[in-house]
């Protein structure tokens, strides 16, 4: 696709076959307070390929992604880009030597169009002056030829998580970048956006573009990329020139550093009494009433397409969002009020999806994080707070969940994105009368063995007597981990299904709208 913005210096490389690596990390080592991040990173990759970046929450992989986009500067070894050693000292360097980072924690201008976003600091003018229409023009254009469905005079902070990533996508693409890297694209995205994605992966590719792809998505990896390299604690432990030559097994063996048969591990418990009973709850963005219940000891999947309205209702359960109608009931007493501080006081607590946004205080520790909710339980008096008691819960939580943190007064910031949906997850395992949990999108961007340890405490909790609402786009999760599955569809909920009735095709049948027989057969 040709672009109008600049080709971030393409006109200064010489020509090279595809077979030449065009970049590569030569002995890299970076050191952060307290933690070394990197050692002796190596590895090579050749134009026209997609190799992928694998391994833990943790291990690496985005700070060396920081390193290339300029973020970061290593303590120790080279970048090395065209023959050429290159050194960033800030990110606006890094994109004019045609380089595009699209990170996990996505980075936009929420108040700002999808135009302005896409042409930032290359909005199209003359004598000075930008021409609005000729800039909305150019990148509906642009947008349409990618075959992506968003209007460009759109803001931002009004789109979905999913098309926010995409337009982080189609940024890189607009850029004309020559090196792209993709750190868990596919997280936020649907089924038809994921789709999107890999032909445009596909399609640069084949113009000889660089392409490093993070995922913990493997069956993503095994069909995009050609090579793949892993991280473990800050190191490489493996590099595979052909990823078709191994299993998947192998794969995870190596990012683990341990087999893993069953990441979801579930394990079957003893159910008590109805502990959770929404009934005829309605809000702006449901279609109809909702009502549902939970047992005590159970966990209750909830899946839906994008839009389904999951999300949105249990923000009116939690009284995060304002209810035009309904009723919450915990061990059968109504909750004495409608909003968060009743759900939390009455034992209701709620992981959000997204965790930069509503989850993390990305300024404060790890510690005060984990106890920024349960700290009125430890008060001296009315002006005072424990602290020995904070700090027994922070370092109690690190070591159960295996939270890679230099310490306790560690930013939360500085963690990554697994450890940061550990960090909230800490902070409600702290309350100390929990009796309802709703998690949404719980391993969103995690590694297949932090997936396993938050299933495993999630099993904990519900053998406790927790009724555990989970919210998931990946069928796979709600069919392991759920006792029992409630399918949404257009804002209203479609059927429910025990464990032993709930597969793949009898929840899709639910979750897509009536009339999409075609859709229906392809699922």
């Amino acid at each position: 696709m040709m672009s109008n913005m600049p080709s971030g210096g393409a006109g200064r490389r010489r020509s090279r076959s595809t077979s030449v690596s065009y970049l590569e990390f030569k002995q890299i080592g970076k050191v952060f307070p307290g933690v070394r991040a990197l050692s002796d990173i190596s590895f090579q990759v050749d134009s026209g390929r997609v190799h992928g970046l694998l391994g833990e929450n943790g291990a690496g992989k985005s700070t060396l992604m920081k390193i290339l986009g300029g973020e970061y500067r290593p303590e120790e070894g080279e970048l090395i880009i065209d023959g050429q050693v290159r050194s960033f000292g800030r990110s606006r360097e890094a994109i004019d030597a045609g380089i595009a980072i699209i990170h996990q924690e996505l980075q936009y201008v929420p108040d700002l169009s999808v135009m302005e976003n896409l042409l930032l600091g290359h909005l199209p003018s003359r004598f000075g002056f930008v021409s609005k229409r000729a800039a909305l023009k150019q990148v509906g254009a642009q947008l349409q030829q990618l075959g992506v469905d968003i209007a460009p005079d759109a803001l931002l902070k009004d789109l979905s998580i999913g098309q926010r990533q995409m337009v982080e996508i189609c940024k890189a693409i607009f850029r004309d970048a020559r090196i792209i890297a993709l750190d868990e694209p596919t997280s936020s995205l649907s089924h038809q956006e994921s789709e999107i994605l890999f032909r445009l992966v596909r399609e640069l590719k084949a113009k000889g573009k660089v392409l490093i792809y993070i995922s913990h998505r493997l069956e993503e990896v095994f069909a995009l990329c050609d090579s793949a390299t892993v991280f473990r604690d800050g190191c490489k432990v493996a590099d595979y020139p052909r990823l078709a030559d191994i299993t998947r097994e192998e794969l995870v063996t190596r990012m683990v550093g341990r087999e893993i048969k069953d990441v979801f591990g579930y394990q079957p418990r003893t159910q008590g009494e109805t502990r959770l009973e929404v009934e005829g709850m309605s809000g702006r963005k449901l279609s109809e009433a909702a009502s549902f219940s939970v047992r005590g000891g159970e966990i209750v999947g909830f899946f839906g397409l994008v839009g389904a309205g999951r999300s949105e209702l249990m923000q009116l359960v939690y009284g995060a969002d304002r209810r035009d109608a309904g009723e919450v009931r915990i061990d059968g007493r109504p909750l004495k009020g409608r909003g968060i501080r009743d759900s939390i006081e009455s034992g209701l607590v709620f992981c959000p999806e997204d965790r930069k946004e509503n989850g993390i205080i990305g300024c404060l520790s790890v510690s005060e994080n984990i106890n920024i909710s349960c700290r009125r339980h430890y008060r001296q008096g009315y002006f005072f707070v424990n602290d020995s008691s904070e700090a027994r819960t922070a370092e109690g939580y690190i070591k159960l969940l295996r939270i890679k943190t230099p310490g306790r007064q560690q930013k939360i910031r500085y963690l990554s994105g697994g450890n940061q949906q550990k960090v909230i997850l800490s902070r409600w395992l702290a309350e100390q009368d929990l009796r309802v949990l709703i998690i949404d999108e719980p391993t969103r961007g995690i590694d297949v063995g932090a997936k396993n340890e938050i299933y495993s405490v999630l099993f904990e909790m519900a053998a406790k007597g927790v009724a555990i609402v989970m919210v998931s786009s990946e069928l796979p999760e709600v069919l392991g981990v759920s006792d029992r599955v409630v399918v949404m569809c257009q804002g209203r909920i479609t059927g429910e299904l025990r464990r032993g009735e709930a597969n793949e095709q009898n929840v899709l049948s639910l979750a897509l709208p009536a009339g999409k027989t075609a859709d229906r057969a392809a699922a």
